[in-house]
């Protein structure tokens, strides 16, 4: 058993670090602070620590465990440049994996998740120390291998140095001494000034192996003796199958090993996929009406649930307010209302979803499947196969796309099916779902609606009042209570404009539909109405949408710096309409977001070509507070503005008849090539507390684009996405 598989057999309290003993490697923990989640938020616990260990080998090369999930946001990369900083390795001498679950990694009590472009900015401090410490250790060792005190050593990278004498040890030779070192109490950071490693455009440490195809997700684990299997779900959550009317047809079909009814779904499962998706595309169910904790009426529609949204009554739980906005609207000559709606998407990942269960001997249960949070993954796992968690391992995979998918949504994970048929069968299964099926039962973003009042006076807006209306995917899936589900009210709520006097509150109506995260949240849609009505209110006034933004945003230097970077980088502004160089006609649109610890800025320029809206240009203006990797963030941002063009653009999930009306990718448009604007990214350092990268760059594309189209029009448009609307 080597260093890294052993567990410790108690705590060991030496400034909350502890050393793991191992044949020829060093191996420190550390506890690491993680900020509050929304699960947490919602509940008022408080975070606990998750512990990331170091291992250093004997080849002078370091293995780090990561308590997040890699899934293309660069964490593994960024925690290397991090910890490597303090320790003196380059981050290309890491080897970095996703720690199993449960101790000593978890947080909450042995939970964590990686979500909400929080990886990074919770863990930089720790894994400083991290670094840190165990660069102090592998000094106190070569000090008294070579009888010098610590003070005469310094380090390079990978090795210590006593320049006095000439000496030199690798760090792979002084790990054995190092464990037997006590872990400082105290250590001294780099200087940013000194940083070689943090702030630098790094390779990222996983582009080999994703190039040449040898990355592994969930859908390319191979288990000795595994079975494949697929599944078709009820065309409607609610409906059970009554009956396999063609099945020993079914069970007649080359490589088919047997056919299983499942909760709302039947799977086959064969020796190989296609054996298996062949038969269950030939397979003929009666589906029949039975229980469901999430039923779909089979009368709900997306056009009647918007309706139903507009014309809801009920009451408005407050989440935040100033002044008397109430009596400033009632006292206002120029009052603006509008309604705006955003629909339902799907995260369309590329990877469809996938688990594979396998039953040990010993009545242990692996799960390799993406996730991005293991600890509820691993209880949710043992309630399905009846044991207990601690015999429940989650392999946890490289994730083939993020956006909020791989949360633990109830009927859209495919890992209970897996424990199912691995049980049933008695063998390892691996059961992928295909797109058809994906797209049936997944978690969607939910169909959002928000009501705006706004009181407007010659300089500027004295009153703002919005109601937003609907359900959060916080307030389903961890019971935050209306006025409590950020998820449901971002992007409206926490605006940093100096507005008077302002209401902002939640109506909360059930989504018949099974919600998710999606990318940016609630931050993807409400910023969107927000600064779109912000947009009208300006238009009501006389006032340059620019202009009145920087009178507004007189208490926040770093929204109003990014206003400036982002309008310099457009060249200046100049809103339209207006005439191009190629003769088309243009206007440009602006807006701003403040989400996830990071703020930012964005000016879209648009034109109309045969009656569909054309994006040119977006230029984003991004404030991290602090850079790790700035060629990872200009990739987020580029792809996170790939991602909020196509829902401003194309996306929309439609429900008829409570089923999704679009089964794939040939229903459901997305942001085709020759739609994709250049996309000019400035990432500007301001030195506040960290931010996140991943989400940050979407809430203020899709306002932009449809404040750019309103000025090129004339007409406001208030329900997305644009291709619906006739622009002829």
């Amino acid at each position: 058993m080597t260093a890294m598989q052993r567990q410790p057999r108690r705590p060991l309290n030496v400034s909350r670090r502890a050393f793991l003993a191992g044949t020829g490697s060093l191996v420190l923990t550390t506890t690491l602070p993680a900020r509050q989640g929304r699960a947490q938020e919602a509940a008022g616990a408080q975070p606990p620590d998750v512990q990331a260990f170091l291992e250093l080998r004997q080849d002078g090369t370091a293995r780090l465990l990561s308590p997040f999930i890699e899934g293309g946001q660069g964490i593994f990369t960024a925690l290397a440049q991090i910890v490597g900083e303090e320790l003196d390795l380059a981050p290309s001498q890491f080897t970095v994996e996703s720690a199993p679950a449960g101790n000593p990694y978890g947080l909450m009590g042995g939970f964590r998740l990686t979500g909400g472009s929080a990886s990074t900015r919770t863990s930089y401090p720790i894994m400083r120390q991290l670094g840190a410490s165990a660069r102090a250790m592998l000094i106190e060792a070569a000090a008294q291998e070579w009888g010098v005190d610590a003070s005469e050593l310094t380090t390079e990278p990978g090795a210590v140095l006593h320049n006095a004498s000439g000496r030199r040890a690798g760090y792979g030779e002084l790990a054995t001494a190092a464990m037997d070192m006590p872990v400082p109490a105290d250590v001294t950071l780099r200087d940013p000034s000194e940083f070689r490693w943090i702030r630098s455009p790094e390779p990222r440490l996983d582009i080999h192996e994703k190039s040449t195809g040898q990355a592994k997700y969930g859908i390319d684990v191979e288990v000795e003796g595994m079975l494949l299997a697929a599944v078709k779900h009820a065309p409607r959550l609610g409906l059970s199958a009554g009956a396999v009317v063609n099945r020993e047809d079914i069970e007649a079909m080359r490589g088919v090993h047997s056919v299983h009814v499942l909760n709302g779904a039947v799977a086959v499962v064969a020796d190989r996929f296609w054996q298996a998706r062949r038969a269950i595309d030939a397979m003929e169910v009666e589906w029949t009406e039975g229980d469901a904790k999430w039923p779909m009426p089979e009368s709900f529609s997306s056009a009647g649930f918007r309706d139903m949204l507009e014309a809801a009554q009920g009451e408005v739980v407050e989440v935040e307010a100033r002044g008397d906005a109430e009596a400033t609207l009632a006292n206002t000559d120029t009052v603006i209302e509008a309604v705006y709606d955003a629909p339902f998407l799907v995260h369309g990942q590329l990877e469809p979803p996938s688990a594979t269960a396998r039953f040990n001997d010993d009545g242990s249960l692996d799960l390799w499947l993406p996730n991005q949070a293991p600890e509820m993954f691993r209880e949710a796992a043992a309630t399905a196969a009846g044991i207990e968690p601690a015999n429940v391992r989650i392999n946890s995979q490289l994730l083939g796309g993020f956006f909020g998918r791989h949360f633990l949504y109830e009927t859209s994970n495919p890992f209970p099916q897996a424990i199912q048929l691995a049980k049933a069968v008695g063998r390892p299964v691996k059961l992928i779902w295909s797109r058809e099926e994906d797209f049936l039962r997944d978690a969607v973003r939910p169909l959002g609606l928000a009501r705006f009042r706004g009181a407007v006076e010659p300089d500027g807006p004295t009153a703002l009042v919005a109601e937003v209306v609907g359900e959060g995917p916080t307030g389903r899936w961890y019971n935050a209570k209306p006025g409590s589900d950020a998820s449901a009210t971002e992007g409206i709520s926490g605006k940093s404009y100096a507005i008077p006097n302002s209401r902002v509150g939640q109506l909360f109506q059930p989504n018949p539909a099974v919600i998710g995260y999606w990318r940016a949240v609630g931050h993807s849609m409400h910023d969107y109405m927000y600064e779109c009505f912000l947009d009208e209110l300006a238009d009501a006034g006389g006032q340059d949408p620019v202009e009145m933004r920087r009178r507004l945003l007189t208490g926040s230097d770093r929204l109003r710096t990014l206003l400036e970077r982002v309008v310099e980088s457009s060249g200046g502004w100049k809103r339209g309409p207006f005439e191009a160089e190629d003769g088309s006609r243009r206007a440009r649109g602006v807006a701003m977001a403040s989400p996830f610890g990071s703020e930012a800025a964005a000016i879209a320029e648009v034109s109309i070509d045969g009656g569909e809206v054309r994006v040119h240009d977006l230029w984003i203006a991004l404030d991290p507070g602090q850079i790790v990797n700035p060629a990872v963030i200009e990739a987020q941002v580029q792809s996170a503005a790939a991602l909020g063009t196509s829902e401003a653009l194309v996306e929309e999930l439609v429900y008829e008849n409570g089923e999704p009306t679009a089964r794939n990718f040939d229903m459901y448009p997305f942001l085709r090539p020759d739609q994709m604007p250049n996309v000019h990214v400035e990432i500007v350092e301001s030195g506040a507390e960290m931010g996140g990268v991943g989400e940050p760059g979407l809430p203020a594309v899709p306002p932009a684009i449809v404040n750019a189209v309103s000025a090129l029009t004339g007409r406001r448009i208030r329900s997305l996405p644009l291709s619906k609307h006739d622009f002829g």
